[in-house]
């Protein structure tokens, strides 16, 4: 009877101290609140690196500010008056952009649009692209000595030689395509549609897609003399503007 009381006893004192321990631990570990389970939950979310801002369309009047660097060359309004430099004004955004981004990867080799655009980020080269697009271009004289044969390449192409009409890409009074980059060239100064039609001619693409080929292909097939005399028509290209009414025509029609 007395060893049964000892195990008893001993049982009972196991027990107690199971309980006290379990005690004891629930007491160092309590439940966690909704709030701290939820804040370790985002935890790994919130270490993720933060994507970058998602492109803004052009925005040209932070553009201009942007683009006053560019009017050494270019002209403040994209006009340039140095015919050796391309006129921007009225060039579509698109095309502005891609050409910066050639620039900018040095596919299209030149070092002094290297050092401009490789500080742009894509939001600086959106909004000085859409700055230059909002400026008009202001058209230029072709020689009349070449006005014919220029014409007639742009218009009509030279199916012998297998060179396509200008204006099939470039559209009629010379705007281009958008959609396709097919830039606008109404205007543009003969000597750099010359330089830039002679690079090709050479075989010195831009870029390495597939609009880089098309201008090869056709500049290829083009004489010195066909080059001469479709930069200088293409100078001249200009949407006809009609005359203004005169005064007393308005007021015989009121």
């Amino acid at each position: 009877m007395r060893f049964r009381r000892v195990l008893a006893l001993a049982s009972v004192t196991l027990v107690g101290a199971l309980l006290s321990v379990a005690a004891i631990a629930q007491t160092a570990a309590p439940a966690k609140p909704a709030r701290v389970a939820q804040a370790q939950a985002a935890a790994p979310a919130a270490a993720v690196a933060p994507t970058a801002a998602p492109l803004k369309p052009g925005d040209a009047t932070a553009g201009q500010a942007k683009a006053a660097v560019c009017g050494a060359c270019h002209g403040l309004d994209g006009n340039s008056s140095d015919p050796q430099y391309p006129k921007l004004a009225g060039q579509q955004a698109g095309y502005i952009v891609r050409q910066l981004e050639l620039f900018k990867s040095g596919q299209r080799p030149n070092p002094i649009m290297l050092g401009m655009a490789t500080p742009l980020s894509p939001q600086d080269m959106a909004d000085v692209a859409a700055y230059f697009a909002k400026q008009k271009t202001l058209p230029g004289i072709a020689d009349k000595t070449l006005v014919s044969a220029g014409g007639k390449l742009y218009r009509e192409g030279d199916k012998t030689a297998g060179i396509p009409a200008c204006m099939a890409c470039h559209g009629p009074d010379g705007r281009g395509n958008p959609g396709a980059l097919y830039p606008h060239l109404a205007g543009q100064h003969a000597q750099y549609v010359q330089q830039v039609l002679t690079a090709w001619h050479s075989g010195q693409p831009w870029g390495k897609g597939p609009h880089a080929q098309i201008m090869l292909t056709i500049a290829g097939r083009l004489s010195t003399a066909d080059i001469a005399a479709v930069a200088s028509y293409i100078q001249g290209l200009h949407t006809a503007v009609p005359a203004a009414a005169p005064a007393s025509a308005v007021a015989a029609a009121q």
